[in-house]
């Protein structure tokens, strides 16, 4: 049976990505606002397939620019992200040349930033801020890599530097940038708990395809997501002092929705 299950969500993923890959292209091209919206209604096809279920808590920040700031586990959180809201994500680089995935990443209109790339971390960072400026909500994972799932590494505070740069093009002359926590909490009905966190977690050893069959035999997962207070960003912020509230925020939320609370 679980056979079956694999080709089952094999196909439907295949169907609609054939059908909305076209459209998203053209909008893309064309620069229709559109294009924010069609990958949305492909993480809601794949989450119904693999079997998430999405507990949404809190509430996403309706000011802009707004910058989310949430930790990474796996894959997962793209697709789980996505069905949240219409957003982009900021990639390394190298997701561009993964199978599949880098050609989704590329139709969800990503920001690939070089982070060897010292002498153009500027103009990275100038594309960021001029994306948060028109409106786009853009997702950034700032620990710069996967986590096991049950606690947040230290994250990088240079990457808020898009944030930074985004204010003096805010109309406002403030960046929003909210905490996301991303908590993976039960699986086929029943509490999770860290020792089977990792049936969802993608460290960076573990090959793309075992992890993907592994979330599809899982059949059926809970997914917490939990928006957290903002913080500012304006002209006297000093970004470390604030990136490290963020980065508490972000922690907190963690902790609270993994022990149920």
């Amino acid at each position: 049976m679980i056979y079956l299950r694999y080709a089952y969500v094999a196909l439907v993923l295949f169907l609609t990505t054939i059908i909305l890959s076209p459209l998203q292209i053209v909008a893309l091209w064309r620069g229709w606002k559109i294009a924010r919206k069609l990958p949305r209604y492909w993480h809601v096809v794949a989450c119904f397939v693999l079997g998430i279920r999405i507990h949404v808590h809190g509430e996403i920040e309706r000011q802009r620019p707004l910058l989310l700031s949430a930790n990474h586990t796996t894959w997962l959180d793209i697709v789980v992200l996505g069905r949240v809201a219409e957003v982009s994500f900021i990639a390394k680089s190298e997701v561009k040349t993964w199978p599949i995935f880098g050609l989704f990443a590329r139709l969800q209109n990503s920001v690939f930033i070089e982070r060897a790339d010292k002498r153009g971390t500027g103009r990275q960072v100038g594309s960021i801020a001029d994306r948060l400026a028109g409106g786009e909500i853009i997702i950034l994972f700032p620990e710069g890599t996967t986590s096991d799932g049950n606690r947040i590494y230290p994250i990088k505070y240079s990457l808020f530097g898009a944030a930074s740069s985004a204010v003096p093009l805010s109309p406002t002359g403030k960046v929003h940038v909210q905490p996301v926590a991303v908590a993976y909490t039960g699986i086929r009905g029943l509490p999770m708990g860290r020792f089977l966190r990792p049936i969802v977690a993608w460290p960076g050893d573990v090959e793309m395809l075992p992890s993907l069959a592994g979330v599809i035999k899982a059949r059926a997962l809970d997914v917490d997501v939990c928006f957290g207070e903002p913080v500012v960003f304006d002209a006297e912020t000093r970004r470390k002092e604030a990136a490290a509230e963020v980065e508490a925020r972000m922690r907190t939320l963690l902790a609270e929705r993994l022990r149920g609370r």
